[in-house]
């Protein structure tokens, strides 16, 4: 006798879980030693669209560049040189147009890229709200956001 299921499982990733998932899986990428972060853009009829992980720009050498924070010489850190996951997943857009679409980035947005995803008319979908100028200014545009736990971690 041979048995079939009838019966769809019932723990398969959501939506959210799926593309945070993505956006964990991005964040691999980056060489920071430090800070690890991915970022996916998903348009209305749930397929990515961009993609991005934070990262020295193209043609710039990640083995010359500092990965470190040296307080004293601003040419010494990193935070001069690297591009941050929305933005590189914004640049590396492969639509004409993003907006109305959704972003899940696996840390919450700096103010700078804030700018960047109100400019481009972007949804918001964080995983952690720690940035209150970028709070702010999302509130102010009318941008939503909200704290995605993983309910069903699948090994994440």
């Amino acid at each position: 006798m041979i048995f079939s299921h009838t019966v769809k499982r019932n723990d398969y990733l959501s939506w959210e879980e799926y593309f945070m998932g993505v956006a964990h899986m991005a964040a691999l990428r980056s060489k920071d030693p430090v800070t690890q972060v991915g970022a996916v853009i998903v348009n209305q009829d749930k397929r990515i669209v961009g993609s991005g992980y934070n990262g020295m720009p193209t043609g710039c050498s990640d083995d010359v560049l500092p990965w470190g924070k040296d307080p004293e010489n601003f040419l010494e850190n990193k935070s001069a040189y690297v591009c941050h996951a929305e933005m590189n997943a914004i640049l590396n857009k492969i639509v004409g147009s993003i907006k109305g679409s959704t972003i899940y980035t696996v840390l919450f947005p700096c103010n700078e890229c804030a700018k960047l995803i109100i400019q481009v008319k972007l949804l918001e979908k964080p995983k952690k709200v720690n940035t209150i100028a970028s709070k702010r200014m999302f509130d102010m545009a009318g941008v939503i956001n909200y704290i995605f736990i993983f309910s069903n971690l699948h090994n994440l």
